[in-house]
């Protein structure tokens, strides 16, 4: 009986030290999650490439510094309801940071998600411009790039090579929305003209024929591709087979990543221009860093929303770091503000500063692709036109209408 006795208290102790452990072991745990497109149309520009900079961003900062760190990854399948529900129970379970989240629909849904639950949030995949303009929201960081930046690099550089008329072919949500629209304000007031427009569904089209057709009808000097992924490398492919350019036409690529390049071939792409805040042999860092993360996704390279994933972990963790694990994971706003407050500095992008609107300024960069015979190798594809300043490269921040600029 004193046997029985002895074992129930010690089964209960045990019990009760069990549970205890756990939350002091959680407590102690800092939670990313990486919510991205790792089966659809942006796979290769996001996926399974932005979990692996995540994981080298992790790997970097170490683990000398009294806590632990998980990544958690999942797949939104580009659809806004999918995305929300993933960031509502991630949050709801102690994740601390949600990260990429590219297709803007989905990041401007769970930008919502972010606000409600007052919990860290930082963009890197998704373009629209307006997660720092009317959207912007006070947990929340955008990474990288936006459609106002692509607009004025990409399409400004097109308008003053004499691209004055113009006709989009524009991803029918809220992403290609912002592009065209962001575009078209360059294009209107370099003193051009837009010839029409015509918006694809999405996600799902693959023939892109019957809106080419009726983009070249139009005559532009330029159809601008408000699209990305996939769409964008139908379309260039498809341009290429109706002799679209060889009538004169110029394409604007209004994004495109080096992993589109790769996928469209140097034949068919050379010429194409484009803008990215990152390529991997810019330098001897960029260099190294893109080889450190290659042997993590042998068959596919880094662009800039992979940098922006991997830059932006890296800063959050030294400002957990900084703050404390407990201070860091009681306020989702007083962490963003804390990385608002710290410059951030990285091997992809160098040392930058967050705006109060949550926008990371960065360089940008238009390239032009080489062709065939300028390529040294693998990779090899992009020659640079010219550089923006960080500090010019996005919409200032007096005229993006988000609240926290007049605070």
């Amino acid at each position: 009986m004193e046997m029985n006795r002895r074992s129930l208290l010690a089964a209960g102790t045990a019990a009760a030290i069990a549970p205890l452990s756990r939350a002091r072991a959680q407590a102690n745990t800092i939670r990313i999650g990486v919510l991205t497109d790792m089966s659809g149309t942006y796979r290769d520009n996001t996926g399974p490439t932005s979990v692996a900079a995540t994981r080298e961003a992790v790997a970097e900062f170490g683990t000398s510094h009294g806590f632990t760190i998980e990544v958690l990854e999942a797949d939104h399948q580009n659809r806004p309801d999918v995305g929300s529900n993933i960031a509502r129970q991630w949050y709801d379970q102690g994740v601390d940071l949600i990260l990429d989240v590219p297709t803007s629909s989905v990041g401007l849904a769970v930008n919502q998600i972010a606000k409600e639950k007052s919990k860290a949030y930082i963009n890197v995949g998704s373009a629209t411009a307006d997660l720092t303009g009317p959207q912007c929201g006070a947990t929340t960081l955008h990474w990288a790039y936006d459609t106002y930046m692509l607009a004025k690099s990409t399409g400004g550089a097109m308008v003053r090579a004499g691209g004055d008329t113009w006709f989009f072919i524009t991803a029918d949500y809220a992403f290609g929305h912002a592009l065209e629209r962001d575009n078209t304000n360059f294009v209107r007031g370099a003193g051009g003209r837009v010839l029409g427009s015509v918006r694809t569904p999405f996600p799902g089209t693959t023939d892109f024929s019957s809106f080419l057709v009726q983009a070249a009808a139009a005559r532009p000097k330029v159809i601008g591709l408000a699209n990305a992924g996939a769409d964008t490398a139908n379309c260039v492919k498809q341009a290429a087979e109706f002799g679209i350019t060889r009538r004169g036409i110029k394409l604007a690529a209004l994004l495109l990543f080096v992993n589109d390049v790769n996928g469209i071939g140097l034949q068919t792409a050379q010429g194409l221009v484009c803008t990215e805040s990152f390529y991997w042999d810019t330098n001897d860092k960029t260099r190294a860093w893109t080889q450190r993360v290659v042997r993590r996704t042998p068959t596919n390279y880094p662009n800039m929303i992979h940098a922006g994933c991997y830059s932006a972990a890296l800063h959050f963790l030294k400002t957990v770091a900084a703050m404390g694990v407990p201070a860091a994971k009681a306020s989702g706003l007083d962490l963003i503000n804390r990385m608002k407050a710290t410059p951030s500095e990285d091997d992809c992008f160098g040392r930058g500063v967050i705006r109060q609107d949550g926008r990371r300024l960065i360089p940008s960069f238009l390239f032009e692709v080489k062709s065939p015979a300028e390529s040294r190798g693998p990779w090899d594809f992009y020659k640079l036109l010219q550089t923006t300043p960080a500090d010019e490269a996005f919409r200032p921040l007096s005229e993006g209408g988000c609240q926290l600029a007049r605070t």
